[in-house]
């Protein structure tokens, strides 16, 4: 008899999970706790796949050969100490995906700017002319594609901690890691070296053939690399710091160098302005050259690429006022970046579900640039305590039309409406992205 994989969640990763495993011959079951959406519940009867929802059949469950967890599914939760109290693998999507594929991986992980970094070297690639696809964090499931049959010679991989923690085989033939800093810890006891230990299993099965591209002004990382015996081949990126292999600034230029040769381009040419994005057009300027690509390639998918949806987006201009949609923005250090490059009065949206979040880092930069905080959440204490004396004006909304009115009202012509929540959107929203376009439907209505 076939071996039994049972998937715990039946969203875009536990049924393309789903179909992958059926086409490769596994017996398989699909148990969400949750209700399935219908177009997944469709797509697995199509299949000939046994599901269940709204529950979790201990019995079959263990009955497993193996199991795939989604990642929004802690390690610490009952069934998934059962089954690792009998041995039974969890693993993730990626881990089970990453058996069946043949190309090469390129594989972005990071507190913040792996989303952003992810889509421009996937522009990067395919304006070269490279069969490339990208999948994991964002996008259609890598289980998915590679059941329907898409093999490129690329796949560019955005991947959270989550995912990560239960990868074991899997390896990255470049690792891409932007920065670590305090994110998802509720989820790892609040314990940080937990964290760093998730995101530093992208290089666990790198060897001498591989590239880790990281960033060199990251404190968190920089210390973490010198405890550790890293086997590829290192290239990292700074603003501050010049390498012989990786990218640095030197006067008004970005500068990527491998050794055998070296690229340059203006940053005034740079299609993603501010901090974080030079972070990002040198963390995929880098994965784009190691493979040797043309450097003219380069230099023009890093002057044309647009961008990304709901972060620091440009909405609208309304009366002089204008709004920003940074609803990816689920964390302080995101927040602190959006913070940070604007050069306008703010009248700022935050609020959501907290992470641990310590809002003691964006202090210095709410008092110089925050004219008015809207406090959009089902529970707002933790904001109103941290910003509520320190503010002019504080106040709360509980949807996002009334955020949006609110701050229009305390708006005038030459301020900033940014939405940046740097929490996740749980309480009100679905994910970010439903809030992100609430924000932009709420601005085009007024």
């Amino acid at each position: 008899m076939n071996k039994l994989l049972v998937i715990l969640g039946a969203g875009e990763s536990g049924v393309g999970t789903a179909l992958l495993a059926r086409k490769e011959g596994w017996q398989v079951f699909v148990s969400d706790k949750c209700s399935i959406k219908e177009k997944y519940k469709q797509e697995l009867e199509q299949a000939n796949i046994e599901y269940e929802e709204l529950q979790h059949t201990e019995k079959r469950i263990l009955d497993a050969d193996e199991v795939v967890k989604s990642p929004g599914i802690p390690d610490n939760v009952p069934l998934v100490k059962a089954l690792k109290g009998k041995d039974i693998p969890v693993i993730s999507e990626i881990e089970f995906a990453g058996r069946y594929l043949k190309g090469g991986t390129i594989c972005i992980t990071g507190s913040n700017g792996k989303t952003t970094t992810t889509l421009l070297t996937k522009h990067i690639l395919r304006q070269a002319g490279v069969k490339v696809e990208m999948a994991g964090n964002v996008g259609i499931s890598l289980a998915r594609q590679v059941a329907e049959g898409c093999q490129p010679d690329w796949w560019v991989i955005e991947l959270s901690s989550f995912q990560l923690d239960g990868m074991y085989q899997f390896k990255a033939d470049v690792a891409v890691m932007m920065n670590i800093t305090p994110d998802h810890l509720d989820r790892y006891e609040y314990d940080m070296q937990k964290y760093v230990d998730s995101k530093f299993r992208l290089i666990q099965n790198q060897t001498e053939k591989d590239y880790f591209i990281y960033c060199w002004d990251d404190e968190v990382i920089k210390n973490e690399l010198k405890k550790r015996r890293v086997a590829a081949v290192k290239m990292p990126f700074s603003i501050d710091k010049k390498f012989e292999a990786g990218a640095y600034v030197d006067g008004g230029n970005v500068i990527i160098n491998s050794k055998r040769e070296v690229m340059s381009i203006s940053l005034k040419d740079l299609s993603l302005k501010g901090r974080h994005n030079l972070y990002n057009s040198m963390a995929a300027g880098i994965a784009a050259h190691v493979l040797k690509l043309r450097k003219s390639f380069i230099r023009e998918s890093l002057s044309s690429f647009k961008g990304v949806e709901h972060r620091l987006e440009k909405v609208v201009s309304v009366r002089g006022i204008e709004f920003i949609n940074d609803s990816k923005a689920t964390n302080i250090n995101s927040t602190w970046y959006a913070l940070e490059c604007m050069s306008s009065p703010i009248i700022w949206i935050a609020g959501g579900v907290d992470k641990g979040n310590d809002y003691n880092e964006l202090a210095g930069l709410a008092k110089e640039k925050v004219k008015a905080l809207i406090c959009l959440g089902k529970d707002n204490q933790k904001l109103l305590d941290a910003f509520g004396e320190m503010l002019p004006v504080v106040v709360e909304a509980q949807s996002m039309e009334e955020a949006v009115q609110k701050a229009y009202t305390l708006g005038e012509k030459g301020d900033v409406v940014l939405l940046s929540p740097a929490c996740a959107s749980f309480d009100l929203f679905d994910n970010y992205e439903q809030r992100g376009k609430l924000f932009k439907e709420s601005v085009c209505n007024l």
